[in-house]
């Protein structure tokens, strides 16, 4: 044993997705965090139920183990009543698998990357987001509850300043200030990615913080924001009001504001890609999609400039 390296200590797939999940904890938001926790727990079932065991050596880790891993997940039948994973959420789990295979490669744990022949493949979604019609109609549209009232504040507010619902919770009054061209902006942190954002405020925006200004101080919040789950299931019931055919998130405000607010009205990519508090351009093209009427407004442009040039 000895001779052949066989008595040696060797690191198993748990203990190296253990160690992972237990030092990255302070670098990762804790909604990220969890979805290791949930990677973690796929592959104890997988191990278990496809292969009888409850660890493996990470030396064990290959291609195989791969394909019929993304394939468990693809098949799982969950125990509560929900969907079964899509193709961009098994890659997902595949991907944070990818990331433990990089760490026990950086700790010498694994000689070669057991991932060297795999490529993940996700498929882009088209987002919904709200045009300008259907805008109009969820403004122009009065609800009796303070809770749907609340929330359709709320989500205009969303689309009128691309903040996210998290990073709307957590506003307070004093994080709005005056520019330096005398108009109110709001200054504050993603909290997803810590990257700074300051947004001059629209008049829609500015009309909705007014609405809540008495409720500001007492409460320190700058908007009365009701729990996700809660926010999402009102804007259901908000969309099919105003007769609008979409699956409407909180997230499809963000959607909104890149693409009718800003880049519809000429606003240049580099600028959404700042006030939405993106690192990369790439993640902007992601959300902000060159609308038809766009498209048809650069075109009579290039139109107009060839027949000028004719004329000359």
């Amino acid at each position: 044993s000895r001779y052949f390296g066989e008595d040696e200590e060797r690191m198993t797939l748990m203990k190296a997705v253990e160690y992972h999940n237990s030092n990255i904890n302070k670098s990762l938001k804790p909604g990220t965090l969890k979805n290791y926790f949930s990677t973690e727990k796929y592959l104890k079932e997988f191990l278990q139920e496809r292969l009888k065991t409850d660890d493996i050596y990470l030396i064990q880790l290959n291609y195989k183990f791969i394909t019929d891993f993304e394939n468990y997940i693809r098949t799982y039948t969950p125990k509560k009543a929900r969907k079964t994973c899509s193709n961009n959420g098994a890659m997902k789990h595949l991907e944070r698998l990818m990331k433990i295979a990089n760490l026990a490669l950086k700790m010498e744990w694994l000689d070669k990357d057991p991932f060297r022949n795999f490529k993940l493949r996700y498929i882009r979604n088209e987002r919904d987001y709200l045009t300008e019609r259907e805008l109009d109609l969820i403004e122009g549209t009065s609800f009796m509850t303070v809770g749907l009232k609340r929330v359709k504040d709320v989500f205009l507010f969303s689309c009128y300043t691309g903040l996210s619902y998290i990073d709307i919770k957590e506003l307070h009054p004093d994080q709005v200030l005056i520019g330096i061209d005398g108009n109110q902006w709001i200054h504050t942190k993603r909290i997803k990615t810590n990257e700074s954002v300051k947004i001059p405020l629209l008049p829609r925006a500015k009309e909705i913080l007014n609405k809540y200004g008495e409720e500001m101080e007492p409460t320190g919040k700058l908007l009365p924001v009701y729990s996700n789950q809660k926010t999402n299931k009102n804007l259901k019931e908000i969309a099919k009001a105003c007769g609008i055919h979409k699956n409407i998130t909180f997230h499809v405000a963000r959607d909104t504001f890149a693409t009718t607010i800003t880049l519809s009205n000429g606003v240049p990519i580099e600028t959404v890609s700042k006030l939405l508090g993106h690192t990369k351009l790439s993640t902007t093209q992601i959300y902000a999609r060159v609308l038809q009427k766009k498209v048809g407004e650069d075109m009579q442009n290039l139109m107009d400039r060839y027949k000028a040039k004719e004329k000359k």
